[in-house]
């Protein structure tokens, strides 16, 4: 076999007083689970131990009752009590040979402290830095309020060596915590002795890593997670404020963590940051101190993670998102596989897992939040339960990883696609602007069905309900998939419309038009988004760059209103504000005439007028599920045929997400054997409160 190029990466490293078996490095990551699916939440970091990732760490710990994040769900380290359930994750991470690390928070300003109703504490008397604008303000911390800080944080270090945990940290990225709060010039207009100069604010900091290293003392390394930039100026943490930093506590942690001043501008989505984005702001930082340095940046390139190493960058390739689109991307890379690495595609659907306070998912990786709840995995399959064999309709995200799926356990499979491309709307939105990066869902599944000889795909191959009776009888299809996507609407049926509004001469066209090359005659163009996702604002811009005018009508306080549990909406405003977009919030589309759109105000009714050439309604999809209507009521043919199910999956079932329609083929996969949509049973396992 020929030298690993990346053989950099498998390196061991020491800090402190333990050592990874390699550089890759599971940095802290939110996942919607936190100290309410306690078992889901350790079996999910158990797979990334298993995948080879040599450090497995939570999520931001809650360190004390005065500082939590309600409604949010992180893990909890108030007292003894929540010992036991991170002890959970590290024997379970342990078991597969990685450390296993925890990010200590006391959350400051970013906690409204919903659940323990206290007031919040911070460097000064401000509102609360959080995400939901909750109407609560933070106190400044008296010098009593720091020791006991100092104190609390001690205990929680105390009581994560009991747990198990190989990794201390001390956090203070992402304006997520005191630390943070206390370093930026943006929060502290203190004038004691923890304000004023940069050795004043980082004298927090200071405190807080000397404690954490003598109440470890030695029993586990101490890491510091630091935000070295802000991305404001003088008004925040800068690069002199991090330099000064490190210059003069580079030396007391063990393992420095580096990441940006905000979580948006830290995983920041690929439609708006390339790989390795934060590259600019890391580098030149290790040479301050001799400790090993973690850095992150949605890396999906082992040439890309090599050379930051070989280049004196970083050390350990920091990871979040990545190891959830691949839990396996070490193994792979240390196996020579890094062909089949499940490239993270950068949508953050991970993202709105927290947001939505749900278990986290993955549009790359179904198995993710789901290891301990159904029992998936995202590279071990069951065996396939019978000598049957399947025909999946359709190549879009649903069927590709149906058939995917259904291949790795051992089933025959026959898709056939009518189009002459395999991706469905994978690969029409991946043409979209910003969306690039999307064509991997349908890259990792080509090339996957590509290896297996049990899974046929045949295109320009339309199936009627005849042709699919007549193929399981002549091919003995047991089991027939159809995964024949949606079709956006154009009459204007969504949330705001539920039956179609009066429409003129108007010409109408929908996203699918746009996607297939069609546009209006003339310039003036109106886009009512009722989807409130990534839709509506991307073809905007799209017709934008295209030379059309522009105006953006939404019901939504702002555009693309979803996006918010995807940490965009803002960049995706400024996107559509520098290039042109009028936006039109809290409005509906009500009709259309020749001359334009009416409109409404979402709230008053008063009712107004956009002269356009044309509109796009981004409103809502229809279901194609002919086909499978057409077989189910023909079941009395069935056992004629030798056909023993027909399932409509993913979009042609109920249209959502691509993430959704990824986990839908899975699922179907998973289950073909014994599908759970009539159960009565609940079909997952559930953490259940015990009661006394």
């Amino acid at each position: 076999m020929d030298d690993n190029p990346y053989e950099i990466l498998l390196e061991e490293v020491p800090f402190g007083p333990v050592v990874a078996r390699n550089r890759f490095f599971q940095v802290p990551h939110c996942n919607g689970m936190g100290y309410r699916d306690v078992r889901a939440h350790a079996e999910m970091r158990a797979v990334k131990a298993e995948g080879g990732w040599a450090v497995v760490c939570t999520e931001q710990a809650e360190v004390h009752y005065t500082s939590e994040i309600s409604p949010f769900i992180e893990v909890r380290l108030w007292d003894d009590a929540d010992i036991p359930a991170l002890a959970l994750i590290t024997e379970r991470v342990h078991d597969h040979g990685a450390l296993a690390g925890i990010e200590l928070a006391y959350n400051g300003m970013n906690g409204p402290n919903l659940t323990s109703r206290t007031a919040p504490m911070g460097p000064a008397h401000l509102p609360i830095a959080g995400f939901t604008d909750d109407p609560v303000q933070a106190r400044a911390m008296t010098l009593r309020d720091i020791a006991n800080l100092r104190r609390w944080h001690r205990q929680a270090v105390r009581r994560s060596l009991n747990a198990g945990f190989d990794l201390v940290y001390v956090y203070g990225g992402h304006a997520l915590g005191a630390v943070h709060h206390f370093l930026s010039p943006r929060y502290n207009q203190r004038t004691d002795a923890y304000g004023g100069s940069v050795q004043n604010r980082m004298r927090l900091l200071r405190e807080l890593l000397l404690d954490t290293v003598e109440e470890a003392d030695g029993a586990a390394a101490v890491g510091c997670r630091i935000t070295v930039e802000e991305l404001i100026g003088d008004s925040g943490i800068s690069r002199d404020d991090i330099e000064a930093v490190l210059g003069e506590l580079g030396e007391i942690p063990d393992l420095w963590d580096f990441v940006m001043g905000s979580w948006e501008d830290d995983s920041v989505t690929s439609r708006f940051g390339e790989e390795g984005g934060q590259e600019q702001y890391v580098a030149g930082l290790k040479a301050l101190t001799s400790k090993p340095v973690v850095g992150v940046g949605r890396f999906t390139s082992p040439d890309t993670m090599a050379r930051m190493v070989r280049q004196g960058v970083i050390d350990f390739i920091g990871a979040a998102r990545p190891s959830i689109a691949d839990p396996f991307l070490p193994v792979k890379v240390a196996e020579g596989r890094a062909e089949e690495i499940r490239e993270c595609i950068g949508c953050n659907i991970c993202v709105s897992g927290d947001f939505t306070m749900s278990p986290i998912r993955c549009t790359q990786n179904p198995s993710m939040g789901e290891e301990w709840r159904r029992g998936w995995h995202p590279e071990v399959y069951r065996p396939r339960h019978a000598d049957e064999s399947v025909l999946v309709v359709g190549g879009g995200p649903a069927g590709l990883e149906a058939a995917m799926s259904l291949g790795k356990r051992g089933y025959p499979v026959v898709l056939v696609e009518e189009s002459r491309r395999l991706g469905g709307r994978v690969a029409d939105e991946a043409r979209l602007p910003g969306l690039s990066a999307w064509i991997r869902v349908l890259d990792y599944r080509h090339a996957q069905l590509e290896r297996l000889e049990q899974v046929d795909f045949y295109l320009e191959s339309p199936m009627t309900a005849d042709e699919a009776l007549a193929s399981a009888s002549e091919y003995g299809f047991a089991h027939i998939a159809v995964a024949t996507g949606s079709t956006w609407r154009r009459d204007g049926v969504g949330r705001w419309h539920t039956q179609p509004p009066p429409l003129g001469d108007l010409p109408v066209l929908s996203p699918d038009d746009l996607m297939a090359g069609k546009r209006p005659n003339e310039k003036k163009v109106v886009v009512f988004d009722d989807d409130h996702y990534y839709m509506g604002g991307v073809l905007a811009e799209m017709l934008a760059g295209e030379g059309f005018e522009v105006e953006l009508v939404t019901p939504g306080a702002m555009v693309s209103s979803w996006t918010v549990n995807t940490m965009e909406q803002r960049r995706i405003t400024a996107r559509l504000l520098d290039v042109g977009v009028a936006l039109h919030c809290s409005t509906a589309v009500v009709g259309t005439h020749g001359e334009g759109v009416r409109t409404a105000c979402a709230y008053t009714g008063k009712e107004g007028m956009i002269a356009c050439d044309a509109a796009v309604f981004v409103t809502a999809r229809l279901p194609e599920d002919s086909l499978a209507q057409e077989l189910l009521t023909r079941r009395q043919e069935w056992p004629g045929a030798g056909l023993k199910s027909v399932a409509a999956i993913g979009d042609a079932l109920a249209p959502g997400t691509i993430a959704a329609a990824v986990w839908a083929g899975r699922r179907y996969a998973e289950e073909i054997e014994a599908p759970t949509d009539d159960a009565d049973a609940t079909p997952f396992q559930r953490e259940l409160t015990a009661i006394d």
